[in-house]
């Protein structure tokens, strides 16, 4: 098989995959199953060979995907209601003070999208940055881009939010690490990405809050914050114990084995999700007043979206299987050379590319993975697998426009108009897809 059949079959792919979605308007699930079928045929796999390919892609993606995204899920939807997101929020306020509120809310973006999805989080918090405009007459700007930045470092770059998650089991990277990675990428995004561009942007567009905007001033009765914090980083810390007593700074030291198994299973993100979900069960369910039928119709609820993402998921996994198969992965490997940082930057590339051009950060973070999974075959399981995860998670940040439904989010809530929106929003998610890839290289550089 020639070079030139498999660029052909993945320029083709590709350009399919963008075509059925933007133009024919096809659901992303579809669109990628077909595109999977359209580059084995190119590339000249066998009909029975395409199909097995995809269902061992699905297969051995959705194993992990579909229980980490389900329980991340019941586990957000639960904290949504009962109020623990506004807890942090406003203790992170009372903490900061109303100076530097723009610090209290990009803290409080970064903490509260680890259990809760990108826009069930901001439509959430959206009323506090109200209060805050209409009590210092500022721009909403100042106070509601450093929330978004945070909202969108952690819904991109750390476990367990689907999107790193994903990435994470198509090309084979540690969860633990991708956590780590995601923290320590995540942190200078937030700050560029958020006070520090909101201050500068804020003096040149004043908005406030729309007149179309209701807000709802109703307390609450609310959890304790302590409850709140444990709950959320409890599941968290255990896998980031478990990653680091399996890894090689450990290697040489005795750890007792009743430990290390006990760990091998509360450590693990089925483990760790299961006990954070019971938790919440309890401490912010029951003990909240929620009764048992009220909390079996949240966690219902919060399933729906979590489907969507998993399907869209396993087709990325069919994808990338395919890819795999006909050996395009070998080719893009060949041709890009051996160099980490090529790597880091084809993959930062790929994913900005297709973000771009249809949209959605998800599609753009599976799609990518699916082409940089090859070239990471013989580091499996590595910190630089995890660098990958956090590389093709700032490029799906980049540059969010009219094709992202979260910029109609930000258009609607703040009342800006689209060019407002574009010199705010979009150069917001700009500096951090930039900043994250700086990141990753200087990661890369300093640890592997």
């Amino acid at each position: 098989m020639t070079e030139i059949t498999l660029l052909l079959a993945i320029g083709s792919g590709i350009i399919l995959l963008l075509f059925l979605i933007l133009k024919l308007k096809i659901q992303a699930f579809l669109a990628l199953l077909i595109s999977a079928i359209w580059v084995g045929l190119v590339a000249g796999m066998s009909p029975t060979n395409i199909i097995n390919s995809i269902s061992s892609g699905m297969g051995s993606t959705l194993g992990f995907v579909a229980t980490v995204v389900g329980l991340g899920a019941l586990f957000g939807a639960i904290l949504e209601s009962s109020g623990g997101s506004q807890v942090i929020s406003n203790y992170l306020l009372k903490k900061f003070g109303e100076h530097n509120a723009p610090w209290a809310m990009v803290l409080a973006g970064f903490v509260i999208a680890i259990p809760v999805f990108f826009d069930v989080a901001f439509i959430i918090l959206v009323p506090v940055i109200y209060a805050l405009q209409k009590s210092t007459g500022k721009s909403l700007l100042l106070y509601g881009l450093p929330l978004l930045a945070g909202l969108a470092i952690t819904h991109s770059f750390i476990p367990p939010t689907p999107g790193p998650v994903a990435v994470a089991e198509i090309i084979e990277a540690n969860l633990g690490m991708v956590i780590l990675a995601g923290f320590l990428a995540g942190i200078p995004c937030a700050i560029f990405g958020g006070p520090v561009f909101a201050r500068w942007i804020s003096k040149r567009i004043h908005v406030e809050v729309p007149t179309y905007i209701e807000i709802n001033e109703e307390a609450n009765k609310f959890p304790p914050l302590s409850t709140v914090f444990i709950i959320i980083f409890f599941p968290i810390l255990l896998i980031l114990a478990n990653t680091f007593l399996s890894s090689p700074l450990f290697s040489e030291v005795e750890v007792p084995t009743s430990l290390t198994s006990t760990l091998d299973l509360v450590g693990h993100p089925f483990g760790a999700l299961i006990l954070a979900n019971l938790l919440a069960w309890y401490f912010l369910g029951i003990r909240q007043g929620f009764t048992q039928d009220e909390l079996l119709k949240i966690s219902g609820k919060s399933l729906a979206p979590a489907g969507i993402i998993i399907l869209l998921t396993g087709a990325g996994g069919a994808f990338k299987q395919v890819l795999i198969d006909t050996g395009i992965g070998n080719m893009i490997a060949s041709s890009i050379g051996s160099s980490t940082s090529s790597i880091l930057l084809f993959a930062f590339a790929i994913s900005g590319a297709v973000r771009i051009l249809q949209g959605s950060a998800t599609v753009a973070m599976i799609t990518s993975a699916g082409v940089v999974a090859p070239l990471l075959a013989a580091t499996s399981g590595s910190f630089f697998n995890a660098l990958a995860v956090i590389a093709i998670a700032s490029g799906a940040t980049l540059m969010s426009h009219v094709n992202d439904s979260g910029f109609w989010l930000v258009n609607r809530y703040f009342g800006l108009t689209e060019k407002e929106t574009l010199k705010s929003w979009t150069v917001m998610t700009s500096i951090i897809a930039l900043t994250g890839l700086l990141s990753t290289l200087l990661l890369q550089f300093l640890f592997t």
